[in-house]
C-alpha cells in the first residue's frame, strides 16, 4: 500500500547464482524472494522457439571469478540492481545484469543500487530561490507562499521533525517529516552512505537524481524537493504523496471500469511521452510505482532503474525491470529503446481491466516463457477498442508496437487511438480534467495507505558507523545537496 515514491530500500548486492524455488505467481502477484537467473535458465526459455535471440550477457554464474575492472563515472549503463518490495500483492524483484565488453565475458563487478537521488555536475546546485523585489509589498498569501521556498535551501536533518516512519530497509528508511516553522509534510528518505560506495552506485544515483529534478517541469512525475547529507546519510526530502499506488487500489477493486483506466492510462502516456522527449526511459513502470495523490490524479515514481541518452535511435541493452513487466527484448538480451515502457503499459492496462496480468505462472521460468510465446487472452467484457489497444501495446515484436512505428507518427499514435477518443489531451496536460476518483486522504498527513507494520514503529533512525566511509566517497558528496525552489 504504498503512497510515496517507493523506497526501494532493500537491495541485493549478490552476484545472481543459480536458479532458486520460488512461490507461486497468481493475479499480479509476483515472485516473493530475489529472483535468480542463470545462462543455462535463459537457454531454456529461449530454445527452439521463433523468439530465440541472443542470450542475455554478463550473468555471473555461482564460481566466477572476480576481476578488478575500470569504470566510466557517466555514459555507461553498468549497474546491476535487484529490489524487493515485500509485500502481500505486489512483492517484486527488480534485476539488472549489466552487458559487458566484449559480450563474451562477464560483468564481474555487480552492485546492488537504490532509490538516490543525486544532482549530476551539469545542474546548478546552488539554484536561488525566486528572489522578490523590495519594492513591491508582500501580502499574507504571499508571505505564507514563499516561506516554504525560502526554508528549503540549504537544509539540513535538524530543520525537518521526524514524525512517523513510513519504510524501512537495509539501505535507510523513509520518514514522515515536518519542516520545522511550516506546515508542510514531505517524505525524507535516507540513505546509508557506506552502503553506496561505488562507482557504479553513484552513477545510477545521478540518473535517478537528474530525472527526479526533470520531473518538476510535469505534473505526473514525483518530484524531488531538497537534498542533504548527514556524516554517515544521504537524505531527501520528496513530495508527500498519500493517496496509494495503483497496485493497492487494483487489490482493492479487483479491476477498474475502462474509463477510469483510460484516465490513469492517459496521465502515464504524458509522463512517459515527456520522459521520452527527454531522452529518458523508465524501464520499471508496474502499478506499484505509480501513486495517486489525494486529488486522484496519477503520479510516476521510482526512477531508480532509468536510461538517459535514448534519442536519435540510440538503444541499451540491460537486463533489468520487475519480471512480471519484462517485455520479450530484455528476456532475448536485444537491443531496446522507448519500446519497453509501452509494454508495461500495455501490461499495467490489461491489469487495470482484467484484474491480473495477461502472462502469470508457477515460476519465472514457466513466466519468461509464456512472456515470448504466448498470447494473451482478453475476457467478453472488454470492448473492442480496448482488447486493440492491448493487442497493439503487446506486440512482442518492438518494432511492430503502438507507439513505435515510424510510419504511424511513433508515440503520437497512442494519442489518437481510438481508446483515447475521449481524451482531451491538452485538458489532460494541464490537469484539468477531473479524476473519477478520489483516494480517501483526510489531510495531507494522512498515512493510512502505508503499511502498518512501518508507521507503528517507533519513531528512530537506524545507527550506522560512520567510520566505515572511505574519505574519497564523502568527497565525492560534497556538492549533494540540492534545493527545488518550484516545490
Amino acid at each position: 500500500m504504498a503512497a510515496v515514491v517507493n523506497p526501494g530500500l532493500d537491495r541485493s548486492v549478490e552476484c545472481i547464482p543459480k536458479l532458486e524455488p520460488f512461490s507461486e505467481v497468481q493475479h499480479g502477484k509476483t515472485i516473493k524472494k530475489d529472483t535468480r537467473v542463470d545462462l543455462h535458465t535463459l537457454r531454456i526459455i529461449t530454445k527452439g522457439g521463433s523468439m530465440v535471440g541472443p542470450l542475455v550477457p554478463g550473468i555471473v554464474l555461482e564460481g566466477t571469478e572476480k576481476k578488478k575492472s575500470k569504470v566510466k563515472l557517466m555514459g555507461q549503463d553498468n549497474v546491476m540492481k535487484i529490489t524487493d518490495e515485500s509485500e502481500q500483492r505486489q512483492k517484486t524483484t527488480d534485476k539488472v545484469a549489466e552487458t559487458p565488453e566484449p559480450p563474451t565475458q562477464p560483468e564481474e563487478d555487480h552492485l546492488g543500487s537504490c532509490d538516490l537521488d543525486i544532482t549530476p555536475p551539469s545542474l546548478d546546485h546552488n539554484e536561488e530561490v525566486q528572489k522578490v523585489e523590495p519594492s513591491r509589498l508582500l501580502s499574507e498569501d504571499d508571505l505564507k507562499e514563499n516561506s516554504v521556498e525560502l526554508q528549503l535551501k540549504k537544509k539540513s536533518l535538524e530543520d525537518f521533525e521526524l514524525l512517523k516512519v513510513l519504510g524501512r530497509g537495509g539501505f535507510g528508511e523513509v520518514f514522515l517529516a515536518e519542516l520545522r516553522g511550516t506546515d508542510e509534510v514531505f517524505a525524507v528518505k535516507m540513505l546509508k552512505k557506506y552502503k553506496l560506495q561505488s562507482f557504479k552506485g553513484v552513477l545510477n544515483t545521478l540518473i535517478e537524481r537528474h530525472v527526479l529534478v526533470l520531473a518538476t517541469e510535469h505534473p505526473y512525475l514525483t518530484q524531488l524537493c531538497c537534498s542533504f547529507q548527514t556524516n554517515d546519510r544521504l537524505c531527501f526530502a520528496m513530495e508527500y504523496v498519500n493517496g496509494g499506488d495503483l497496485a493497492y487500489h487494483i487489490a482493492r477493486s479487483g479491476r477498474f471500469n475502462e474509463s477510469r483506466a483510460r484516465f490513469y492510462a492517459a496521465e502515464i502516456v504524458s509522463a512517459l511521452m515527456f520522459l521520452h522527449c527527454n531522452g529518458i526511459i523508465h524501464r520499471d513502470l508496474k502499478p506499484s510505482n505509480i501513486l495517486l495523490d489525494a486529488d486522484g490524479h496519477c503520479k510516476v515514481a521510482d526512477f531508480g532503474l532509468c536510461k538517459e541518452g535514448i534519442l536519435d535511435g540510440k538503444t541499451t541493452n540491460t537486463f533489468c525491470g520487475t519480471p512480471l513487466y519484462f517485455a520479450p527484448e530484455i528476456l532475448l538480451g536485444n537491443e531496446y529503446g522507448a519500446s519497453v515502457d509501452w509494454w508495461c503499459l500495455g501490461v499495467i492496462m490489461y491489469e487495470m481491466m482484467v484484474g491480473y496480468t495477461p502472462f502469470v505462472a508457477n515460476n519465472d521460468r514457466m513466466l519468461f516463457e509464456s512472456i515470448l510465446q504466448d498470447a494473451p487472452g482478453f475476457p467478453c467484457s472488454l470492448s473492442s477498442e480496448a482488447v486493440r489497444i492491448l493487442k497493439a501495446f503487446l506486440v512482442k515484436c518492438p518494432a511492430a508496437r503502438l507507439g513505435c512505428v515510424a510510419s504511424q507518427g511513433q508515440e503520437e499514435a497512442i494519442k489518437v487511438h481510438p481508446f483515447f477518443n475521449e481524451i482531451d489531451w491538452v485538458l489532460l496536460e494541464q490537469r484539468k480534467i477531473m479524476p473519477p476518483f478520489k483516494p480517501q486522504v483526510t489531510s495531507k498527513r494522512d498515512d493510512n495507505n502505508f503499511k502498518e507494520r512501518f508507521t507503528h514503529q517507533d519513531l528512530r533512525i537506524t545507527p550506522t558507523d560512520d567510520s566505515t566511509i572511505d574519505p574519497f566517497w564523502q568527497e565525492v558528496f560534497n556538492d549533494f545537496s540540492y534545493c527545488n525552489s518550484k516545490c
